[in-house]
C-alpha cells in the first residue's frame, strides 16, 4: 500500500500517490473501471482530474454512485472570468454525478493576463470562492506549468489563501538553478501556511520530438520499472509532497507498485547515471 501524508490543512491524509485522472482522457469506460481495481489495490484515495481532460469527468461520474468516500476528489477549472468557471463547475458537478467535490483548481495559471483576469473583480477565483460558500467544494487550489510557475504560484498566494498549490517537479529540473530557487521559496510558503504542494512530470524523459509516440502522454515518459522506481522514489523522497500519476493508464501500475516500495531517496549519483543513460531533458524552455 502507498503511504498517506497530510493534504495541507484540509484534514485529509491523501495517498502520496495522487491519481491524475488525465489517463482516463480517451479510454473507454470499461478500461476506467478497470484503472479503479488498480487505484483500490494500492490504496489511492485521491483523484485529480480537470474539466479540459478529455472525457476523464465522465468516465470517474459512474465510480461515484458507489466510491465518492473513497477519494479526496479534485478537479480544474480553466475559465478566466466568473460566468465561464461557474459554469464550468457545475458542468464538472453534473459530469462527475456528485453533489460536490473536494477541491477546485484554476488550472494552468502562469500567463500575467490571464492571472489578472482570474484574480479580479469578475473573475475565476469569484467563481470559486461562491462554490465554497454554497457547499459544492471545500478547498481551492491553483495549477501550473512551465519555468516561470514557482514565482506565479508565490503571486498567487500573496493574493490569496490557497489551499493547493500543483507544478513540475522532477530530477532533471532540479538542475535548472532558477527554477529550483524559486521552486523552495515556495516551498518554504507552503510549509509556513500548511499548503498542500502537488507535483507533476515525475516520469519525464523530455520532448518526444522526431520520435514515435507510444504513448497518449504528451511528452516521453520513462517505461522501465527500474527507471520509474529512481524517479518516483526521488519525488516522494521529499517530505509533504505529492506525486501526481503521469496520463497514461498503462503506465499507472508501474508507478503505483514504485510508490508502494518506497523507502528512501535515491542519490544524486544514481539519479544523474540516469540522466544521462536516458538522455532526460527539461521539458521547458
Amino acid at each position: 500500500m502507498i503511504e498517506k501524508r497530510p493534504f495541507g490543512r484540509t484534514g485529509h491524509m491523501s495517498s502520496a500517490t495522487i491519481f491524475g485522472a488525465a489517463a482516463l482522457g480517451g479510454v473507454t469506460q470499461a478500461e476506467a473501471d478497470q484503472t479503479l481495481d488498480v487505484l483500490l489495490k494500492y490504496g489511492v484515495n485521491h483523484i485529480d482530474t480537470a474539466a479540459s481532460y478529455g472525457e476523464s469527468e465522465l468516465r470517474i461520474g459512474p465510480w461515484m454512485a458507489q466510491h465518492r468516500k473513497d477519494f479526496f476528489l479534485a478537479t480544474k477549472t480553466g475559465e478566466r472570468t466568473y460566468e465561464k468557471a461557474r459554469e464550468e463547475i457545475h458542468r464538472s458537478l453534473e459530469r462527475m454525478r456528485v453533489d460536490s467535490f473536494d477541491l477546485i483548481q484554476l488550472h494552468n495559471l502562469g500567463h500575467p493576463n490571464e492571472w489578472d483576469t482570474a484574480m479580479g473583480e469578475n473573475g475565476a477565483l469569484e467563481a470559486a470562492l461562491e462554490a465554497r460558500r454554497e457547499g459544492l467544494v471545500r478547498f481551492i487550489g491553483v495549477t501550473g506549468h512551465g519555468l516561470n510557475i514557482p514565482a506565479f504560484h508565490q503571486r498567487s498566494l500573496a493574493h490569496f489563501d490557497f489551499d493547493s498549490v500543483l507544478l513540475p517537479y522532477n530530477f532533471v529540473m532540479q538542475q535548472n538553478s532558477k527554477y529550483i530557487e524559486d521552486f523552495e521559496t515556495l516551498a518554504k510558503m507552503c510549509e509556513a501556511r500548511n499548503v498542500a504542494m502537488q507535483t507533476i512530470k515525475g516520469i519525464t524523459v523530455g520532448p518526444w520530438g522526431s520520435k514515435e509516440h507510444t504513448s497518449p502522454v504528451w511528452y516521453e515518459p520513462l517505461t522501465e520499472q527500474a527507471d520509474i522506481d529512481r524517479a518516483v522514489h526521488w519525488v516522494l523522497g521529499r517530505p509533504n509532497v505529492f506525486l501526481n500519476t503521469a496520463g497514461d493508464i498503462h503506465l499507472l501500475p508501474k508507478i503505483l507498485d514504485a510508490a508502494s516500495r518506497f523507502e528512501k531517496r535515491p542519490s544524486d549519483a544514481e539519479m544523474h547515471t540516469m540522466l544521462e543513460s536516458r538522455h532526460m531533458t527539461s521539458l521547458f524552455a
